[in-house]
């Protein structure tokens, strides 16, 4: 059943690596990305920014990818939250972890989920906060710091919020919540995103909401019916279902409204 199991992630991985939707638009973009490393103590962080085209200074918003790792998809909507005006920087939290010091494109066909899932938490807080510092130190940064991060990056994004106390809001993608005792350290409001597909995850969110208004948090949380776990990516793929794409566009539209309001 192991072996099954993994075979199954395998494929799950080797055809969201190949998002040639994603690529090709995002190599129509007119706006300006480039890779950059973000280092602090013995780490690099190889990181992808997309700037806003823009003549006034933007807020930034860091993007934490799922767990199949910084795809093509994590890049293209990077570059569609600077089509909404922000400075969007998604790092690539498997740098350095691939064979040979290399990133997410780097490992075997099947190896970037369980290399995520021995991420070491601190690294990756440690990681978040550098990429967000950078991020603010931009000229072109107007200094306000949002995150959102999806699946398993929703999760480090809840966690994150725990950790950084200068942000403005997190935004949480059918990703699980932290520790009830890590919640009293959030100060920033916290708005979920879930599929009505998804029971794993949204048997999370009644408890949630009762530890986050136990804590004294703002916690808004938004259930998408007939939308499945991933439905920010698969809402965009041209094999999409109804459900997943409309869940995908109400979700897109109120991202980008709490974003406006917000900034």
């Amino acid at each position: 059943m192991t072996r099954i199991i993994l075979l199954l992630f395998a494929l799950a991985a080797s055809t969201l690596c190949g998002q040639d939707w994603a690529r090709q638009r995002l190599e129509k973009s007119p706006r300006h990305r480039e890779w950059v490393t973000v280092k602090h103590g013995n780490r690099a962080v190889e990181t992808f920014v997309v700037y806003p085209e823009s003549k006034d200074k933007t807020p930034v918003v860091v993007v934490i990818h799922e767990i199949f790792g910084l795809t093509d998809w994590v890049q293209d909507l990077a570059d569609q939250l600077a089509e909404a005006g922000y400075i969007a920087l998604a790092p690539d939290l498997l740098s350095g972890m691939a064979p040979n010091g290399g990133r997410t494109p780097d490992f075997p066909q099947g190896g970037v989920g369980p290399a995520i899932g021995k991420l070491n938490p601190d690294q990756i807080t440690a990681d978040l906060n550098a990429v967000a510092d950078y991020g603010l130190k931009l000229p072109a940064s107007t200094g306000k710091l949002f995150v959102a991060g999806f699946c398993w990056g929703g999760g480090q994004t809840f966690r994150f919020a725990t950790n950084r106390q200068q942000l403005a809001a997190a935004f949480v993608f059918y990703g699980p919540p932290p520790d009830k005792d890590a919640m009293s350290r959030i100060r920033a409001p916290v708005h979920g995103f879930y599929g009505g597909n998804d029971a794993r995850i949204n048997a999370t969110i009644p408890a949630t909401r009762d530890q986050m208004k136990e804590a004294a948090k703002a916690y808004d949380p938004v259930i998408y019916d007939g939308a499945g776990h991933g439905f920010m990516r698969a809402g965009q793929a041209p094999d999409s279902n109804d459900a997943n794409r409309k869940a995908r566009e109400e979700a897109w539209a109120r991202w980008k409204s709490i974003l406006k309001r917000l900034s």
